[in-house]
């Protein structure tokens, strides 16, 4: 993958080659969760739904990425569930 014009939101997350998907400690054995992954153009993270791990994968940047768990942290959802 040479650069961020590659990336495209919705591509399936089979095609991100390479990159360390990551889940939270507090996943269920399950596997109903979302995984993370920083891709190697250093500006996006990519994010996937654990159970269909070559779906599709949400493209964030870095920072929109920040301000998403910064909110999920500070509770700013917790009345959807």
């Amino acid at each position: 993958m040479d650069g961020p014009s590659e990336f495209v939101n919705g591509m399936t997350a089979a095609a991100l080659v390479g990159v360390d998907w990551r889940k939270s400690a507090r996943s269920g054995p399950q596997g109903n969760c979302v995984e993370f992954a920083a891709l190697p153009d250093g500006v996006h993270v990519a994010m996937r739904n654990s159970r269909h791990p070559t779906g599709p994968a949400l493209l964030y940047r870095r920072d929109e990425a920040a301000a998403l768990l910064a909110d999920l942290k500070d509770g700013a959802f917790d009345h959807l569930l």
